[in-house]
């Protein structure tokens, strides 16, 4: 396992390199995308949502589970949101900066799209590692096989994360296994035991994020999100993932289903 410190500024529209970057590795990072202030307005906003979702005990959205655990003072918190931009005007509007858009083109020949009521809209992780604590980690994991559990052909996707706190490479955090993103549909679906396999793998890489970042990582690429050494405040990691997808627009509401899939995950991931 390494750290790796390439890096890349998001402008107005993406640079070749930037281009052949993210078609080798399936996966960049863009540093400063957000400022401070900003990543500060955003925890205020989660923060009032999350008092009033736990006030009136709201379990899923849009047929989407919560997920729910403690704080490093014993308080309930939610630890994933999901579609948290339909409770936020200034959320969902984030979604339609122009520099996401921009990223659109890291999918050609496809015609990509924000995802604002699709898949999860906009989710939020956070992971704080507490004795209590029941989502410090997720396991390896690829984002395609939900289009298979939804009856659907896997297409191309983008999932990309906005950091809102600083994350050292040994603290954990987001790790990848760059270039996995072509592999053959058979190692798609069966390279690693999905969500339960949480073991160190040789050519897996890391980062050093900070608050504001974004990373990119395509929907195919082997990831995870490795547990913190340490316990409480020292562990806190909060990442918005904004769903950039192709294919045909399928829209959830208060009336969709809940998938297979989140019935599985639930039960296996720690």
């Amino acid at each position: 396992m390494k750290k790796w410190t390439s890096a890349f500024e998001l402008g107005e529209s993406l640079t070749q390199e930037q281009k052949v970057f993210f078609e080798k590795n399936g996966i960049i990072v863009f540093r400063n995308f957000i400022p401070r202030h900003t990543v500060e307005s955003i925890i205020n906003e989660y923060q009032g949502i999350e008092k009033k979702l736990l006030e009136e005990n709201v379990e899923k959205v849009n047929g989407i589970p919560l997920k729910f655990g403690k704080d490093e003072n014993g308080n309930k918190i939610v630890q994933r949101f999901c579609f948290l931009n339909q409770f936020s005007p200034m959320l969902d509007n984030l979604l339609n900066d122009k520099r996401l858009s921009v990223l659109t083109q890291l999918l050609a020949p496809y015609e990509g799209r924000v995802a604002h009521d699709e898949k999860d809209g906009l989710v939020l992780n956070h992971y704080v590692n507490m004795p209590n604590s029941a989502f410090t980690q997720m396991g390896w994991h690829t984002d395609s096989p939900r289009d298979l559990f939804l009856g659907h052909k896997i297409m191309p996707m983008l999932n990309v994360g906005i950091h809102l706190d600083n994350c050292a490479f040994d603290n954990g955090g987001l790790r990848v296994i760059p270039g996995t993103h072509h592999q053959n549909m058979f190692k798609l679906l069966f390279g690693k035991k999905y969500f339960i396999d949480n073991n160190d793998d040789a050519r897996e890489v890391g980062f050093d994020m900070f608050a504001g970042d974004l990373s990119v990582h395509d929907g195919r690429l082997w990831h995870r999100v490795k547990k913190s050494p340490v316990f409480g405040e020292a562990s806190r990691r909060r990442v918005m993932y904004v769903p950039i997808i192709t294919g045909k627009y399928i829209p959830k509401t208060k009336n969709s289903k809940t998938p297979l899939y989140h019935r599985f995950t639930s039960s296996i991931v720690r």
